[in-house]
């Protein structure tokens, strides 16, 4: 029999001004977003505002010790309505400035991406460009329900780039992680786009496959895959070198509206409103682990409607052990890759989106009201043997672990086969 899921420890929120007038439409935090340094947290609070706040002050507002796991005797704090809203906030010396801004439209999707200067645009003709990134840029993109996004230097708060080839909301952005600056856009009007920031944000390819809307894309840890999903019940897998599709995997009763892949790419987390999360080997196209947040599981033909128990969201924990995912249940769910049932829950109203800290420390979920709330993850120590299968998985698939010359326990271990 499973443990009783114990209460995930809440540590603050930050929340949007009110004004009489306010309607809820308009309001709600699609989503949230932590800098891959970890110095910025962004979320989109309605009302076509983002704000940006650096995520020290953020911890420092929660009495939680920055870089610490741990939090101290005080009671959780939030940031007051003033605090968090305003234009720019003059900060101390040295620290980095918080900013309020204002992009026009209702923002669907956000995605900090930062620069590595050897690493080479893939465009040929570099011959004169309007930007040149430096090792410490960090640029925000925005994708806008006009279908424009926009393109923002986060330390100053400027607009860079304003791209415009979509011919509806964009749903979803995410940068590839090896610091090239090309960026993915996800779309309702059917296809994913990618665009090379080094080159003035031209746009590189358009990927098409999705019969509907596109919810959400992310890439591998190594850049080389992109996953998306959307209105439909396939997960697609893209081939980032050729812009080619690998493969659809099948196994979803519903739309799938969210995906991330963990930090050393052997596995694939996959959230679809069929009450489920889908845990893939996807170069094999196997389902390793399934949790589900309705019990009994509905059969097929029931998860394709109406429940209350839609995922909206899931995102991977840094440490490659924890999941969480948000559900129309209105609850925030902290999982181990190791169980089938979840090992810590935390309440959340209306619920949207779930992003986790750079270092993994704390998660952050984004609400229909605009608001955020954070909680601690649940906390242990990771095994050496987990630490070396992450190490190696990094740079091996399924299929050259299986090739080794190894026992065939430990080819389970490390192929994830056996958590």
């Amino acid at each position: 029999m499973a443990n009783k899921p114990s209460k995930a420890k809440f540590i603050g929120e930050l929340l949007v001004p009110v004004a009489p007038f306010d309607q809820k439409s308009g309001r709600e935090a699609w989503t949230v977003a932590f800098a891959p340094n970890g110095s910025y947290f962004a979320w989109s609070q309605g009302h076509r505002i983002v704000r940006l706040i650096p995520w020290t002050k953020c911890l420092n507002s929660f009495s939680v010790d920055h870089g610490e796991e741990d939090t101290n005797a005080l009671s959780p704090r939030h940031l007051s309505r003033q605090s968090s809203n305003g234009g720019q906030v003059v900060p101390a010396a040295g620290q980095p400035p918080e900013h309020t801004i204002d992009c026009g439209d209702i923002v669907w999707g956000l995605a900090f991406g930062s620069s590595v200067p050897e690493k080479h645009s893939r465009c040929v003709n570099i011959e004169w460009h309007r930007f040149k990134f430096g090792q410490d840029q960090l640029l925000l993109a925005t994708g806008l329900n006009n279908g424009r996004i926009k393109i923002w230097d986060v330390y100053t708060g400027k607009l860079l780039l304003n791209l415009m080839d979509h011919t509806d909301v964009v749903r979803d952005l995410t940068f590839a992680p090896d610091g090239s600056l090309m960026l993915v856009s996800a779309s309702r009007d059917k296809t994913l786009r990618v665009w090379d920031l080094k080159d003035d944000g031209n746009m590189v390819k358009v990927l098409r496959g999705h019969q509907n809307w596109v919810y959400c894309s992310s890439f591998s840890p190594d850049s080389s895959i992109l996953c998306s999903v959307g209105a439909g019940k396939s997960v697609f897998l893209w081939n980032m070198d050729k812009f080619t599709l690998i493969r659809k995997l099948e196994g979803h009763h519903h739309d799938v509206v969210s995906c991330e892949f963990s930090p050393d790419g052997a596995l694939l987390a996959t959230a679809s409103y069929d009450t489920r999360v889908i845990v893939w080997d996807h170069h094999k196209a196997t389902i390793l682990l399934e949790l589900g947040h309705l019990f009994p599981p509905p059969s097929p033909i029931f998860a394709g409607g109406a429940n209350d128990r839609w995922v909206r969201s899931v995102s991977f924990c840094p440490d490659g052990r924890h999941i969480a995912s948000v559900t129309d249940d209105r609850l925030v769910r902290f999982w181990s890759i190791e169980e089938r049932a979840p090992l810590a829950i935390a309440s959340v109203s209306n619920g949207l989106c779930c992003a986790f800290s750079a270092q993994g420390s704390v998660l952050a979920a984004g609400t229909r009201d605009g608001s955020v709330h954070f909680w601690e993850c649940p906390r242990s120590i990771a095994s050496l043997q987990h630490m070396c299968r992450m190490a190696l998985r990094r740079v091996m698939s399924t299929q050259q672990v299986e090739a080794l010359a190894i026992p065939a326990l430990l080819c389970d271990y490390l192929t994830y086969k056996v958590i």
